[in-house]
């Protein structure tokens, strides 16, 4: 029986991961439901980056004499204003643009925070063991008997709103879930047979953990942050739909429905359209994660 040379052996070795990598984009975009969420998202990221170039009008720009101005497709619509104006005058369409870039930057960067926080403390509870496994469990139990956004709340309307607040709030009050996950992992990989191989070999803890432990954790991070980056959205424009969001400086979806829904009776799209705008992105976000999380299970077909 021949045997694989070992310039062979680490050719077939180095061809593994591009295998996988394959195998999982394929999965992903045999689904359209995934195709139909990425376009959706794409569309989304697309115009709030672009902002500035893409929105038709200033988003701050009032005009007391286009004030209630239906859609461009209802009576009494203008072409100038595609999803019509607010109270006073301010386009929609431009203030669901910008407000685009304040529910993604807010969604992304505190699902960051969450996820640094919560990975670090996954990974030293369920590497390292004993009391500090304990401590760190408790405090995630603690922590998970609070409701989250009562949490954000309660810390928003202490520190003042601003984005720079909310997104610390949101990012230090969810990273509990990726502390259990990843401690859960750990467990089961730190008896695995390559990790006491490399303990034998003399390998330090903490290369160990970054070099073996931390990558096998890395498709249930990138499912979970994904998916928390919609309910990151979803409690941004909660919380400036109370009134302790990212401030008035900016516009903000939760805002514009907070401020429509008392004009819903005389002008319906003030509410609809930012709302429609959440649920779009949210949707989007979600069945791009769904599918995600089927592509990287080996055993979903």
């Amino acid at each position: 029986m021949g045997t694989l040379a070992p310039s062979d052996l680490a050719t077939a070795t180095a061809r593994e991961p591009v295998v996988e990598r394959s195998r999982i984009w394929r999965k992903f975009v045999r689904n359209p439901a995934a195709i139909a969420g990425a376009l959706a998202l794409l569309v989304v990221v697309g115009a709030a980056v672009a902002a500035p170039y893409v929105a038709p009008h200033d988003p701050a720009r009032q005009s007391l004499i286009r004030r209630f101005t239906p859609p461009v497709w209802a009576s009494g619509g203008h072409a100038a204003h595609l999803f019509g104006t607010d109270q006073v005058g301010r386009d929609i369409l431009s203030r669901i643009i910008h407000g685009a870039r304040v529910s993604l930057i807010v969604g992304v960067s505190a699902v960051v925070v969450s996820l640094v926080v919560g990975v670090t403390l996954g990974l030293l509870s369920g590497f390292v063991g004993g009391r500090l496994d304990v401590v760190l469990m408790t405090i995630v139990d603690v922590t998970l008997s609070f409701p989250q956004l009562l949490l954000a709340l309660a810390f928003v309307a202490a520190l003042g709103p601003s984005p720079v607040t909310i997104i610390v709030v949101l990012g230090l009050t969810g990273w509990e879930r990726y502390a259990r996950v990843v401690r859960a992992e750990v467990l089961a990989l730190r008896e695995k047979d390559f990790i006491e191989a490399a303990r034998a070999m003399g390998v330090t803890a903490s290369r160990i953990v970054l070099r073996h432990v931390l990558p096998n954790t890395f498709s249930s991070i990138i499912v979970m942050s994904t998916l928390q980056v919609a309910q990151a959205i979803l409690q941004e424009a909660a919380l400036s739909f109370l009134g302790v969001g990212s401030g008035s400086a900016y516009p903000t979806w939760g805002q514009m429905i907070a401020l429509g829904r008392d004009f819903v009776s005389v002008a319906w799209w003030l509410p609809t359209f930012p709302g429609l705008a959440i649920l779009t992105t949210v949707l989007a976000i979600n069945l791009v994660g769904d599918r995600l999380r089927d592509a990287l299970d080996p055993r979903v077909t």
